[in-house]
């Protein structure tokens, strides 16, 4: 797997080919604005490498991932959200549009539908 996917969007974001609200950034992360907003605050938080989706990641990417829900995490505190939704979908059938991992921090009102 290459780091970097030339013909990726959220490559091109990390590189900063494309423009982004960046709320987080440390040497293998990044969270940035999703632009299509379904919440009050929504922002993605994804790894600077790339991966496809979830199902591309090995057992070496044990403490990215983790980073990532953390981050997560960091940025709903840092944002205030006494409550929050963090998803991920995986693959096309399971909702993925953009197919760079990432995962979705959404609040700042009621989030109806849970999940459990």
């Amino acid at each position: 797997m290459n780091d970097r996917d030339p013909n990726c969007l959220f490559c091109k974001i990390v590189s900063g080919q494309i423009p982004s609200t960046r709320v987080h950034e440390t040497d293998t992360l990044l969270a940035f604005k999703d632009i299509h907003p379904q919440a009050p605050f929504h922002c993605l938080v994804i790894p600077k490498i790339h991966r496809a989706t979830l199902n591309d990641f090995a057992q070496a990417d044990e403490q990215l991932i983790g980073s990532m829900l953390l981050t997560a995490k960091r940025i709903a505190a840092d944002a205030s959200l006494p409550g929050y939704r963090v998803a991920m979908n995986v693959g096309r059938e399971g909702g993925q549009v953009v197919f760079h991992v990432h995962l979705h921090v959404l609040g700042g009102r009621p989030l109806a539908g849970a999940l459990g």
